[in-house]
């Protein structure tokens, strides 16, 4: 077997993440949507997925430092998309959640994710999407492994 095009995965998946980008980008544009980093629309789907959450557990669960996911979240809170609150609990914590305006972002990119996605699984079967996923899934775990051992 010539392995020689296997030394290329990094540089197709690479490939993969910049024609999504610009997939997504072209989409937003489209639908009078502002263009946003793919980190911003993240941020905006995780807030979704939760009734609010911390810097830190967004932070943690969007893969980037803690300084970082400030900078873009007051960037989509200056947009009125995010905004933050006292956590009931702990008035000394604050809370992230979504305004309005963030939840009808996320309805409208919903279809356009369901786009990307039946376009990236295009000519696949159901075994070769598992498939497909588990072998990425293996390539980001031993990038995850390699941080913590650092």
């Amino acid at each position: 077997m010539n392995n020689g095009h296997l030394s290329g995965i990094l540089s197709l998946i690479s490939k993969i993440h910049a024609e999504t980008v610009t997939y997504l980008n072209a989409e937003l544009a489209n639908s009078g949507l502002p263009d946003f980093s793919t980190s911003h629309g993240n941020i905006l789907y995780r807030l979704s997925q939760a009734d609010s959450l911390s810097m830190s557990e967004l932070a943690k669960m969007i893969h980037r430092d803690k300084s970082t996911a400030t900078v873009l979240v007051n960037k989509l809170e200056r947009l009125g998309f995010v905004k933050r609150t006292r956590c009931k609990e702990d008035y000394r914590k604050i809370l992230l959640v979504l305004t309005e305006k963030g939840t009808e972002y996320n309805k409208t990119t919903a279809d356009i994710s369901k786009r990307l996605i039946d376009r990236c699984y295009q000519g696949f079967s159901n075994e070769d999407k598992e498939t497909a996923y588990k072998l990425l899934t293996r390539i980001a775990d031993n990038f995850s492994d390699s941080e913590s051992e650092e």
